[in-house]
C-alpha cells in the first residue's frame, strides 16, 4: 500500500507550487518514444523490422515493470534506509529473474535465434547473451532511475526555496509587529508623564498619536510603503516629542530630493530616529540635539540621524538596549528584506554625537 501511494503521488498529483509534477500522459509519452526509437534502432541493426517489433513489445513491459520496482520500491525500501548490500543483492535477484522471463519469452514467441545481433546463432542460455541482456536492462533503469531523482529533487528543491520564503516573510511580519507595539509603549509613555504633569498639552498628544496609530495599523501589514508617509510618520513622531521636551530639544532636520514614486520598507525609519530620542534626549540634562538629514538621489536614499551622547554612557548600550528591538530590529529586517549591496548600515561614535547611517536602495 505504501509503494502504491508512492507511485499515485508521483504519476497522478502535480505540485501545486511548482511545475515539476508528473502525470500519467508524461510516463505514456516517455515509454512510447523511447519504444519507437528502439524499435527502428534494432530493426537497423537485426535489418528485420518485424523480428525488432516483437522484441521490443516483449522487452518493454519487463523494462518498465524494472524500472518502476527499482524506483518505487527497492531504491524507498533499501537506498532510502541505507540498506545498499540488501539493494544490491536484491536488485541483481531482479535481473537475474528478468533474464530468464526475456530468453524464455524471446525464444518462444519471437524465434530460437535470441540474440541475431551477435557473431553467431544463439539458441541457449549462454553467458555472452546473459552479459549483454543484463548492461541493457541496467541501462534502461539507470536512465529511468536518473529522470525519477532529477524531478524529486528539482521539486524538493522548490519546495525548500518556497519554505525558506515563507519563513522569510513570517520573520519579517514578526519584525514589523515587535515595532508598532513597542512604538506605542514608549509613546504611552509621553502621554502618562504629561497627565502626569497636568499638561495642556495631552489632547494634542493623543491626536497625534492617533494619527500614528492609523499609519502603523495599515502600513505594517504592507511589504513596501511609500517613501512620504514613511517621513510623515517621522515628522508626526518628532512633533510628539517636541511636545514632551519643550525648548530643551534642538530637532534640525533636512530633506532634499524627489520623494515622489519611490518605497521602503515600513516602519524601517521610525525606529533609527526613536533610538534618538531613547538613548540621546531622555537621558541628557539641559540642551539636547538631534540631526536628521535624508537626500535621495539616483535610486538611493542616504538617511543620517545623530544625537548627543549622554554622559558617562558607553556607545556599546546604544544598540542594545530596548529589549533587542531598536537598532537589532533595524538590522534583522534589513538582512531579511533587501539584497546585501542594495543597503550600507553604519553606526559609530564621532565629536561627542552617536550616528547612524543608512544607504538604502529605494524603488
Amino acid at each position: 500500500m505504501q509503494t502504491t501511494g508512492r507511485i499515485r503521488d508521483f504519476i497522478g498529483k502535480t505540485n501545486s507550487s511548482t511545475n515539476y509534477g508528473v502525470r500519467y500522459w508524461h510516463h505514456i509519452l516517455f515509454w512510447t518514444a523511447y519504444f519507437v526509437f528502439n524499435t527502428f534502432r534494432w530493426s537497423s541493426i537485426h535489418d528485420d523490422f518485424l523480428y525488432s517489433l516483437k522484441t521490443n513489445l516483449i522487452g518493454f513491459p519487463i523494462h518498465m515493470a524494472l524500472a518502476y520496482f527499482n524506483v518505487y520500491y527497492l531504491m524507498p525500501r533499501f537506498v532510502y534506509t541505507q540498506k545498499y548490500l540488501t539493494y544490491t543483492f536484491a536488485i541483481l535477484a531482479s535481473l537475474v529473474v528478468m533474464l530468464l522471463v526475456k530468453y524464455n519469452l524471446t525464444y518462444y514467441l519471437a524465434g530460437p535465434n535470441v540474440m541475431p545481433e551477435g557473431p553467431g546463432e544463439t539458441t541457449s542460455l549462454t553467458l555472452s547473451y546473459a552479459v549483454t541482456t543484463m548492461i541493457g536492462e541496467v541501462y534502461v533503469i539507470s536512465f529511468f532511475t536518473a529522470i525519477k531523482l532529477t524531478i524529486d529533487w528539482l521539486r524538493e528543491s522548490s519546495k525548500l526555496h518556497e519554505l525558506e520564503k515563507r519563513q522569510l516573510q513570517t520573520e519579517l511580519r514578526f519584525l514589523r509587529s515587535q515595532v508598532s507595539p513597542h512604538f506605542f509603549f514608549n509613546t504611552l509613555n509621553n502621554i502618562y508623564s504629561l497627565t502626569l504633569e497636568k499638561s495642556d498639552k495631552a489632547p494634542e498628544v493623543v491626536l497625534k498619536l492617533s494619527e500614528l496609530m492609523r499609519y502603523l495599523l495599515y502600513a505594517t501589514k504592507k511589504q513596501r510603503q511609500d517613501l512620504t508617509s514613511e517621513i510623515e510618520c517621522i515628522q508626526n513622531y518628532i512633533d510628539l516629542e517636541r511636545i514632551r521636551f519643550d525648548n530643551r530639544l534642538q530637532i534640525d532636520m533636512n530633506i532634499s530630493g524627489n520623494l515622489d514614486n519611490y518605497t521602503i520598507a515600513p516602519m524601517l525609519l521610525v525606529p533609527l530616529v526613536e533610538n534618538c530620542f531613547k538613548h540621546g534626549a531622555s537621558k541628557n540634562i539641559g540642551e539636547m540635539r538631534i540631526q536628521i538629514d535624508l537626500q535621495v538621489s539616483k535610486g538611493f536614499m542616504n538617511f543620517n540621524v545623530s544625537n548627543t551622547i549622554p554622559n558617562a554612557s558607553p556607545i556599546s548600550d546604544f544598540p542594545t538596549r530596548s529589549g533587542g528591538i531598536g537598532l537589532s530590529n533595524v538590522k534583522k529586517r534589513l538582512e531579511l528584506g533587501y539584497k546585501k549591496n542594495d543597503y550600507e548600515l553604519s553606526i559609530f561614535e564621532e565629536n561627542q554625537m552617536f550616528n547612524v547611517i543608512l544607504k538604502l536602495k529605494v524603488i
